[in-house]
């Protein structure tokens, strides 16, 4: 489908620098641009690029000025904000090649499931006893959905995804392939001899509206009660979220952090890959941890920690500055000792 600049400003509310009647039918980076497509530019680092692109429609910041002469080729479209509006350009994009209404076959639908209107249900999809599917919902090729499973309007439940049974996926979100939403939690209890025995996992696991798991990512459902995923989360891939977890709203995970059971994030706390949680903590609103940090205790106010066990980032600074400073210390040491030994021979 094609698209003028005079169109593209319209959605975005911007203002066209060139050719309004110019279409473009695809999406590229500024740097490998070809006649057709459509690029942005919203970090300076790349603005060497606009001058030589091939892309016939750019998306610029109000504030851009060129520096040099931009190709005869090129339209710009100017916007407060480039980055954001490109996202709302895509989302646009997306909604257009969303899944069209049709229940493929073969799928399994059982007969006490509630539908709603336009879905999408792929093939060898399944939905079990008395779920209950919201308008618009997209469910893609062997996904499972259990029994009592809720799903509302507008979600999109990838290929391979399973939600358990009990389980409830708000409105607008995002499931993406293999992810595994409330499976049973980690829970054991070891006999006098040591040897585990299962403890039931009973509860559920709610993901309110607005939130995106990434692929392979696993939430377990609770021993008792929820595993909670509030509103506006963002969950990368490869993410392992135990029982009775609670993440905040708009908080968001990187790939393969951990959080045990039973730890409470906040909102707006933002976690760095690989990143690990002890459970039963308490992670203040707004708190931002770097990747590969171990965070064994509760945060009270909101930081920036790193290391692990995480520190305030710029006590970690201080102290990195002082271990790669050890070689030097440990052979001023030695001189030291060889010294003290020499001046006491007698």
């Amino acid at each position: 489908m094609e698209f003028s600049a005079e169109q593209i400003a319209g959605i975005l509310g911007g203002t066209v620098v060139g050719n309004a009647s110019v279409t473009v039918s695809g999406l590229a980076k500024i740097e490998e641009g070809v006649p057709g497509a459509l690029s942005f530019l919203s970090n300076p680092k790349y603005e060497e690029h606009i001058y030589v692109t091939d892309s016939s429609i750019c998306i610029v910041n109000n504030t851009f000025q060129p520096t040099k002469p931009l190709p005869d080729t090129l339209t710009l479209v100017k916007v407060d904000d480039a980055y954001a509006c490109f996202a709302k350009l895509l989302e646009v994009y997306s909604q257009m090649n969303k899944k069209k209404p049709a229940i493929e076959q073969p799928s399994y639908i059982a007969s006490s499931a509630k539908l709603g209107e336009n879905l999408y249900v792929g093939a060898f999809a399944y939905i079990g006893e008395n779920a209950v599917i919201g308008d618009h919902v997209a469910i893609y090729p062997n996904a499972y959905i259990g029994e009592n499973v809720v799903i509302g309007s507008n979600s999109v439940i990838h290929p391979g995804a399973a939600v358990y049974g009990d389980c409830k996926v708000g409105a607008n979100c995002i499931v993406h392939a293999g992810v595994i939403i409330g499976a049973d939690g980690f829970g054991f209890a070891p006999d006098e001899k040591g040897v585990f025995h299962k403890v039931p996992q009973i509860g559920n696991v709610i993901v309110e509206d607005d939130v995106e798991i990434g692929s392979n990512t696993t939430i377990d459902r609770a021993t008792m009660g929820s595993t909670i995923i509030r509103q506006g989360a963002k969950i990368d891939n490869l993410c392992q979220i135990a029982h009775n977890v609670e993440v905040g709203n708009h908080s968001a995970l990187a790939a393969q952090v951990g959080i045990a059971g039973s730890a409470k994030l906040g909102a707006h706390v933002m976690v760095g890959g690989q990143a690990g949680i002890s459970g039963h903590l308490h992670i203040a609103d707004g708190t931002k941890i770097v990747a590969q940090s171990g965070i064994p205790a509760s945060v009270k106010k909101a930081d920036t920690l790193m290391g692990s066990p995480g520190i305030p980032l710029e006590d970690f600074k201080k102290s990195y500055f002082g271990f790669r400073k050890l070689p030097f210390i440990l052979n001023k040491i030695q001189e030291l000792e060889k010294k003290i030994k020499e001046l006491t021979k007698d």
